[in-house]
C-alpha cells in the first residue's frame, strides 16, 4: 500500500484507564475512499480508539496519522478534515434543525449565507427539510441521528467518522442511515465506522478489523473472515435436550474443517465444512447412536456472528464496559 493512499495509519497505540487497558498495541491502515469497520463487543476499545484518531483523547503509548497529520502535535490540522458522529446524537434539542446546521457551518467559520445554504442543502439530503423549522426536541431517535450525521458534513470533510452511529435506533432508522452511509462513499468519503452489529460491519465495509480486549485479531473483507471459520457452509444442529450438549459435542468432535462452535444457551452446534452436504447424513449417524434426539439441522453460509465466535470464544454482545464520554461533533 504506498503512502499517499492511506487516509489512517496507527502504530502500536495503547491507552489505560487506571486497571482497565482500554487498547493494546494497535496497529491499523485505512486506504482512501474505503469504509473501514472496526468491530468489537462493548468493552473491545472502539471509542477509545476512535477518540484518539479524532484528537479527543491521547494514547498512553504509540502514534497515529489521519490525512498524513499526527493526531497529537497536528491536531488542528486534523480537526479540519475530519468529521465524528459518537454514539449519541450532538445537537442541540432547543434549536430547530436548520438552526442547528447554520451554528455549526458558521463554527467551521462558513459565511452565515454560505451556513444557511449548505444547512438547506444537507436538511434536503436527509430527508429533514419537512422538520427543518422544528425544534430538534420534537425530533424522532432516528431524526436525531440523521441531523447529527448532517452536523458532521458541514464542511464536507473528506474522512468521516461514525462510532456507532445506529445504536438505539429501531430497524427502519437503522436501513435509512445504511442508505445514506452508502451514498456517503459513493460521493468518495472515506469512513471508518465501529459497530457491534455484525450485520452492519457485513452489509456497510470494504475491509473489517475486529478488535476484542484492546487489539486487532483479525482483519480482511467480509469473505475472508467467514473463511477463518474454516470452512465456506455450516452444518448447524440444535439438540432437543439442552443437558445432552456436552455429549453431543464430544459425538461430533472428530467431524469438519475447523473449530466446531457451541451455544450451550441454545443446544446450537455449528461444524464449518469445505462445501457440500456430505456431513449431513453422518452427522444424524453420530448422533442417534448415542440417543440424542435433534430438534433442527440445516446448511447454511457463515455469517461475522460465527467469525466472531470462532475468534475470540464469545458472542458481539458481550465484554466489560468501556470508559466512555459523549463525543461531539468534530
Amino acid at each position: 500500500m504506498t503512502q499517499d493512499t492511506i487516509t489512517v495509519e496507527t502504530k502500536d497505540i495503547s491507552k489505560s484507564f487506571g486497571k482497565i487497558k482500554a487498547l493494546n498495541g494497535v496497529d491499523l491502515e485505512v486506504r482512501r475512499g474505503m469504509v473501514m469497520a472496526l468491530l468489537g463487543p462493548n468493552g473491545s476499545g472502539k471509542t477509545t480508539f476512535v477518540r484518539i484518531l479524532t484528537t479527543l483523547l491521547k494514547p498512553d503509548r504509540g502514534w497515529a496519522k489521519v490525512a498524513g497529520y499526527d493526531v497529537v502535535h497536528q491536531a488542528s490540522a486534523v480537526r479540519q478534515v475530519i468529521g465524528l458522529t459518537g454514539q449519541y446524537a450532538a445537537v442541540d434539542e432547543n434549536l430547530t434543525g436548520q438552526e442547528n446546521l447554520e451554528m455549526i457551518g458558521q463554527l467551521y467559520h462558513l459565511r452565515r449565507a454560505d451556513a444557511r445554504r449548505r444547512a438547506t442543502e444537507l436538511l434536503e439530503s436527509f430527508t429533514l427539510n419537512d422538520a427543518a423549522n422544528q425544534r430538534v426536541k420534537t425530533y424522532s431517535g432516528g431524526m436525531r441521528r440523521r441531523l447529527d450525521l448532517a452536523a458532521s458534513l458541514i464542511a464536507r470533510p473528506p474522512i468521516l467518522f461514525l462510532d456507532e452511529p445506529t445504536t438505539g435506533l429501531d430497524p427502519r432508522s437503522r436501513l435509512d442511515l445504511w442508505e445514506i452511509i452508502i451514498n456517503l462513499t459513493k460521493e468518495g468519503t472515506t469512513i471508518f465506522l465501529t459497530t457491534q452489529y455484525l450485520e452492519e460491519a457485513d452489509r456497510l465495509a470494504n475491509t473489517i478489523a475486529v478488535l476484542d480486549k484492546g487489539r486487532i485479531i483479525r482483519q480482511g473483507t467480509s469473505q475472508e473472515l467467514k473463511a477463518c471459520c474454516g470452512g465456506d457452509v455450516l452444518v448447524q444442529v440444535s439438540i432437543a435436550d439442552r443437558t445432552q450438549i456436552g455429549q453431543a459435542t464430544e459425538a461430533l468432535s472428530e467431524l469438519g474443517n475447523g473449530k466446531m462452535q457451541v451455544i450451550d444457551e441454545l443446544g446450537q452446534i455449528s461444524i464449518p465444512i469445505a462445501g457440500g452436504s456430505y456431513l449431513l447424513p453422518e452427522v444424524v449417524r453420530r448422533l442417534d447412536t448415542s440417543g440424542i434426539s435433534i430438534s433442527d439441522l440445516s446448511l447454511r453460509q457463515p455469517t461475522l456472528d460465527n467469525v466472531f465466535l470462532a475468534l475470540t470464544g464469545h458472542s458481539a454482545e458481550e465484554g466489560e464496559n468501556e470508559p466512555r464520554e459523549t463525543s461531539t461533533t468534530a
